[in-house]
């Protein structure tokens, strides 16, 4: 595991025993299991959008690596431009310590969409799976570096309990051995190894044909634009998890559009 990923677990693991002793894990789980009514992104994932791809655009306010992104970022705003562009679904950050986000971000994000909402963060514990399901998460981020192989798997489990869906992040093959044994569903391939920071979309080609039909797999990390989304639909993927450029872009609307294959006429 690098040091900045151990840094953040470490960090990660004493948040929520500090969040578990303001409000206890039994306590929380029960309000974790009343019924809500989930949108599936594994759906939106399965087979590809009306245009060819399914784009799972983020709200990400800063990062460790790039510092200030869009720190003023209105979520309920960018949510809903995000719909309006076509988006199958969208990320939120909600680690506030190295990326300045909430969990108010993905609460009013989904207020304010209707598309399935994924809680990007680094999960450690059953207790923030139990925590994402009372925020109104669809679905989190399990990242396989991060968690032993038997917590993996019960997390997963979990997660399936609760009705949310489990995006499963690897960066090489080793990691997606360790997915594809606990049954995981959607498997996240991220482009950036979190050692060196270095991002190769040829990870996402090189890996995504050991993953079985029946599974969805989504590129995360390095897609700029609609040349990259080409070379990754060459190798049979057509999901897209996209941040900091369409963070970045000037008019995230007409950036989904040109993502999707729209002509820019500016």
């Amino acid at each position: 595991m690098s040091d900045f990923l151990s840094r953040i677990i470490e960090h990660k693991k004493r948040e929520v025993e500090e969040l578990a002793r303001m409000v206890p894990e039994d306590s929380l789980r029960l309000r974790a299991e009343q019924p809500v009514e989930r949108r599936s992104l594994f759906a939106r994932l399965a087979t590809p959008g009306p245009r060819g791809i399914n784009v799972i655009a983020e709200i990400k306010r800063a990062s460790p690596s790039k510092g200030p992104i869009r720190p003023d970022v209105d979520p309920v705003k960018y949510a809903r431009m995000y719909e309006r562009g076509g988006a199958a679904a969208i990320s939120v950050l909600t680690d506030s310590r190295f990326f300045s986000g909430s969990r108010e971000d993905l609460e009013a994000a989904r207020c304010a969409s209707n598309i399935p909402v994924l809680r990007k963060d680094f999960l450690v514990s059953p207790y923030q799976v139990y925590e994402s399901a009372v925020i109104g998460a669809d679905a989190v981020l399990l990242i396989v570096r991060a968690l032993p192989a038997e917590t993996l798997g019960e997390m997963i489990a979990l997660c399936a309990a609760m009705g949310l869906d489990a995006l499963v992040e690897v960066h090489d093959g080793a990691e997606l051995d360790r997915a594809l044994s606990v049954g995981a569903r959607i498997i996240g391939i991220n482009n950036r190894d979190l050692t060196t920071f270095k991002t190769d979309i040829q990870t996402s080609i090189d890996l995504a044909g050991r993953v079985d039909s029946g599974r969805a797999v989504v590129a995360e990390s390095g897609i700029g634009g609609r040349k990259e989304i080409e070379k990754l639909l060459d190798a049979g993927i057509f999901n897209f998890l996209i941040g900091e450029s369409i963070m970045r872009s000037g008019d995230p609307v007409a950036f989904l559009e040109q993502l999707h294959g729209a002509e820019n006429h500016e």
